[in-house]
């Protein structure tokens, strides 16, 4: 387990399983395979499931956006059996920084995986040498604000639709 410099907070770092609310047990794991599995999980994404542009709509846009993430982010998939169906990443910024993106699969969300995801995403990010994070979430995106507070992200800045968040590792 990792312990955050600033709150002694612990975050467990990848590999991990998790049972979610609906009974579901995933597991999720640092990543740096094959676009596919991630190319056929954003394929499912609806207008609803998107922000800020991502992740893209056409199944080739898809597909370069994802091996982006994959070459230069630190990256934590979650895995229903062979599917993904979760994924985070920690895309760096500057040394030690990194901007956090986190995306679960439509018929996963709100049964807790993002939660967890984002708690694994950090630790895989303190082991791989990230101390600062921090994200942009549009102002009506209520649900991933609450779940950014309740992993200890603050609110850093307030432009118009967009907040960003940040804390410490």
């Amino acid at each position: 387990m990792a312990t955050s410099a600033e709150d002694g907070h612990q975050f467990p770092r990848p590999p991990q399983e998790f049972t979610d609310r609906e009974g579901r047990t995933v597991h999720m794991e640092a990543y740096d395979g094959e676009v596919e599995p991630l190319v056929s999980m954003y394929t499912d994404f609806d207008a609803d499931s998107r922000a800020q542009g991502v992740p893209p709509r056409k199944e080739s846009a898809i597909r370069e956006w994802a091996e982006v993430l994959l070459e230069e982010g630190h990256n934590v998939v979650v895995w229903d059996e062979d599917r993904a169906v979760g994924h985070g990443v920690l895309v760096p910024v500057e040394a030690g920084s990194a901007e956090l993106a986190i995306f679960v699969h439509p018929e996963y969300q709100s049964a807790g995986i993002g939660t967890q995801l984002i708690e694994v995403l950090l630790g895989h990010g303190q082991a791989e040498g990230v101390d600062h994070v921090w994200l942009a979430v549009s102002q009506r995106n209520h649900v991933a604000m609450r779940v950014y507070r309740s992993v200890g992200f603050e609110t850093r800045l307030h432009e118009h639709a967009e907040i960003e968040m940040e804390r410490d590792l």
